[in-house]
């Protein structure tokens, strides 16, 4: 793991592997992990923004438990988008397969179940 971590921080390492790729691969690489980033950074905005804005909720804790989870979910897709982006860069200068990743599904996943929990949440206060 912390030799994953350094690989992170030393870009001279990286170019000691494999062959100079062409730049537009790499380029690529790095606009994907600008991507994730942006997506990292959104989680995080809603989860502050879910801790500052929502209104109590039907059942006790449930807005801080939305705004941690967003915040947690956010810091997990940017320490993801700089491996997946190590990784990647790495593959491509070894002329290997990409690393193939659930990580994009899991997300998704965990994104529907938040919004159909809210929507439930939602529903339960209206009903009341």
């Amino acid at each position: 793991m912390w030799e994953a971590i350094r690989r992170w921080f030393d870009p001279r390492e990286l170019r000691t592997v494999g062959t100079r790729p062409d730049y537009r691969f790499s380029l690529a690489n790095e606009r994907t992990f600008l991507a994730w980033l942006r997506t990292g950074l959104a989680l995080i905005a809603g989860g502050l923004a879910a801790a500052q804005f929502l209104p109590r909720l039907p059942l006790a804790h449930l807005r801080e438990a939305i705004a941690v989870t967003l915040l947690l979910l956010g810091a997990t897709v940017a320490i993801r988008a700089v491996d997946h982006w190590a990784r990647t860069e790495r593959a491509i200068r070894l002329g290997e397969e990409l690393p193939a990743s659930r990580f994009p599904a899991v997300l998704a996943l965990i994104v529907a179940l938040g919004a159909l929990l809210l929507v439930v949440a939602v529903l339960v206060r209206v009903v009341r």
